[in-house]
């Protein structure tokens, strides 16, 4: 019962930050763990066990909390080197713990894997590396020099020496594949992170925009009539002034300004993806309008067809504003045309229960390899030689984002004879719609 379990908690997703409290703090119960196990094996089962040197070598362990309490009272986050050194001192207590009660017989030999993991958790596999090693050189040492494992008082036990290599073979073996396996979970983890960082960061843009939008729309409505009422009266000032007033070209200036502003005010309240950032609503064709209307001009044509396989008397769909949705849409749409050979094509299908979406191109389609972990974070290529890059990031934010609207999202590739590749997204009619207006 080492006080690496204190590390095994403490430990934080990134390299290093590992904060010096939780590891005295998780020290501490460790060394009240360890004592209150021997006092146990000597007095309560009535094993012989060197009870005051093992209670020695748990006494260091509380000395040293009460140096780092003493060197540090910030108890800040330690540096990495720092933790290496406090997981390399639990080995080396370990081992001489099992040094004194059994050695490689101990089944607590186990316990070894523990500080190993930890290490490829929170700190570079360079140290992982060195760690491991000190536990392979403490093992073997526990293999020739170790006092007989505690046992009933008058008879001996010593496990065959087969059994004792075995156990030390596991452990070793443990202690590879586990460390492995943190790594590879803990590098996923972050990379996941990132990934979630940047979508989060792409949703806070994308609301900004569209709250952005709505206040222009709010400002707009807000200035119309005050700015009638000056273009008004600056007309009717224009109107009573002699040809030869010298403020006729004042007020003149004043009038074709004032139409200026109108004009403005007219072209915010006229745009489709402006209006009220809670009331506002979008039909499909202005939806796919909107996330393919920045792509259109990167030489691939982009079609957009809207069909309806509900009753002519259904009420085509009008759809909630949601920024999800469009860059959601806009990045399928933009990885689309980065792939096509010549065109895109972007189709919106309604049905009295379903809206679908679908975005198909014309070009190499995604490899075996990559059709597998699409949705993934990072996955880069969508074929060899492709023109320019990935589905990495973009693909898992526009996925991420669309699956925040409620929809499910299908990729796949064009039977042949035709190429490229399918995205479909699927949503219930009731997730993004919008409510009926008042009176409609």
């Amino acid at each position: 019962m080492s006080g690496f379990l204190a590390n095994a908690i403490g430990g934080g997703g990134a390299a290093g930050r590992v904060r010096l409290r939780t590891l005295v703090l998780l020290r501490w119960m460790a060394v009240a763990g360890q004592t209150a196990a021997l006092v146990y094996v000597r007095f309560g089962l009535g094993f012989d066990v060197p009870l005051a040197a093992g209670l020695g070598v748990i006494a260091v362990s509380a000395w040293v909390n009460i140096f780092l309490m003493i060197a540090r009272p910030s108890q800040g986050v330690v540096r990495d080197w720092e933790a290496a050194a406090q997981l390399a001192y639990d080995v080396l207590q370990l081992a001489v713990l099992l040094a004194l009660t059994g050695g490689v017989a101990n089944p607590f030999l186990l316990l070894f894997i523990a500080p190993v993991a930890v290490s490829a958790i929170v700190l570079r596999p360079t140290v992982t590396i060195a760690l491991a090693g000190l536990t392979y050189v403490c093992i073997g040492a526990l293999a020739l020099w170790r006092l007989p494992l505690p046992w009933i008082p008058g008879e001996s036990y010593e496990p065959p020496l087969i059994y004792q290599f075995g156990l030390a073979a596991a452990v070793l073996i443990g202690l590879g594949f586990t460390s492995v396996y943190a790594w590879r979970v803990a590098a996923e983890e972050e990379r996941l992170s990132a990934a979630l960082s940047e979508v989060q960061n792409v949703l806070a843009r994308e609301q900004k925009m569209s709250a952005l939008g709505g206040l222009a729309a709010a400002a707009a409505h807000e200035l119309g009539t005050p700015l009638a009422t000056i273009h008004l009266v600056a007309k009717e000032m224009e109107r009573g002034m002699a040809a030869d007033s010298p403020l006729l070209e004042d007020v003149q200036l004043l009038v074709s300004q004032s139409e200026r502003c109108r004009a403005i005010l007219k072209q915010l309240t006229n745009r489709k993806d402006q209006g009220d950032a809670v009331h506002e609503r979008l039909s499909l064709q202005s939806l796919l309008d909107d996330a393919a209307g920045r792509h259109s001009d990167l030489g691939r044509t982009v079609t957009i067809t809207v069909e309806s396989d509900a009753p002519e008397s259904a009420r085509a769909p009008e759809i909630r504003r949601l920024p999800e949705m469009i860059h959601g849409l806009g990045n399928l749409i933009e990885n689309a045309v980065g792939f096509a050979a010549e065109k895109v094509d972007a189709a919106a299908k309604w049905t009295p229960d379903e809206i679908t979406i679908v975005i198909r191109d014309d070009g190499p389609g995604f490899p075996p390899q990559v059709l597998a972990r699409l949705g993934e974070p990072y996955v880069s290529e969508r074929a060899s030689g492709d023109r320019g890059g990935g589905l990495g990031l973009g693909f898992f934010i526009a996925k991420t984002l669309l699956e925040r609207t409620g929809a499910r999202i299908e990729a796949n590739n064009r039977t042949l004879p035709r190429t490229g590749a399918v995205v479909r997204a699927t949503w219930s009619r009731a997730a993004i719609e919008a409510p009926p207006m008042m009176g409609a």
